[in-house]
């Protein structure tokens, strides 16, 4: 099993949902970043989904746009966001890190490439949002050989058939965007979310996370009660925002946010 299964698994025998905190690499400053994950970590986050900073990120709202534009300010690329996670791995051998991003960075390097160095670096899962399923498998299949997880989105507006294939092409756990739209951009409609999830769990096994359109403890722990992860990114990148100016206040201004999730969470 991979770590993220392992998390996952533990998670569910102890009845409960993973939180799942999103933050882009680099952002806002490089030297920022593994301190970020470390405290995010300690704040209760299961799982992070670490993001790779690239110029046209087509399912992101503003606020991960503008996030994605101060990491590359700073040059960062996917071989440094590598060294973070290696960086990260030398004191944290158990948390399960997932990168999400763009398939252009990765095919930039070569996927044999990528693959290597991600292993090497202790990535446990990848998130290509603009890479469907039908096109995945000289990808996905020898990252899965490596030991690592492929993950893929399911939207509102994902047709059964669809639905079908994505759940067959993932792996670790399938991310099921909650709202019409980019991050950040809409409400959250809890009710209409579970009806979904009961669709997609006619379809697979693997553990649903939620993201898009969390955005405090009560939607987080409204979330935690009908999937098996919560994932939050926005917020936090906002937070980031405002303290861009005052990098050494962001791990634990960011990590605040992140405790009274999992507070609410647990008491959901």
């Amino acid at each position: 099993m991979s770590r993220i299964e392992n998390r996952l698994a533990r998670l569910k025998a102890e009845g409960r949902s993973a939180l799942i905190p999103y933050v882009t690499a680099g952002d806002p400053a490089p030297g920022v970043t593994v301190n970020l994950m470390h405290a995010l970590v300690e704040a209760g986050a299961d799982i992070i989904e670490l993001g790779v900073p690239f110029s046209d990120p087509m399912a992101d709202g503003p606020v991960i746009q503008l996030a994605c534009e101060r990491a590359l300010v700073h040059g960062v690329t996917l071989k440094d966001v590598l060294a973070m996670v290696s960086q990260f791995r030398e004191t944290d051998a158990d948390t399960p890190v997932v990168l999400m991003g763009y398939t252009n960075p990765i095919e930039a390097m070569g996927y044999a490439d990528f693959i290597e160095r991600a292993k090497v670096a202790g990535v446990d899962g990848v998130l290509t949002v603009d890479l469907p399923p039908e096109e995945a498998e000289a990808f996905t299949g020898p990252l899965k050989q490596a030991g690592m997880d492929a993950v893929f989105l399911l939207a509102p507006t994902t047709s059964e058939a669809r639905m079908r294939s994505i759940c067959e092409a993932s792996s670790g756990y399938v991310y099921y965007v909650s709202v019409k739209g980019v991050t950040g951009s809409a409400a959250l409609d809890v009710e209409a979310v579970a009806g979904q999830l009961e669709k997609i769990r006619a379809q697979t096994g693997l553990p649903l996370g939620v993201g898009f359109g969390i955005k405090d403890g009560a939607s987080a722990a409204a979330v935690s009660r009908i999937a098996d992860g919560v994932i939050v990114g926005s917020v936090l990148v906002n937070k980031i925002a405002e303290l861009a100016s005052e990098p050494d206040k962001v791990p634990a201004a960011v990590a605040a946010i992140v405790a009274d999730m999992r507070a609410a969470m647990d008491r959901a």
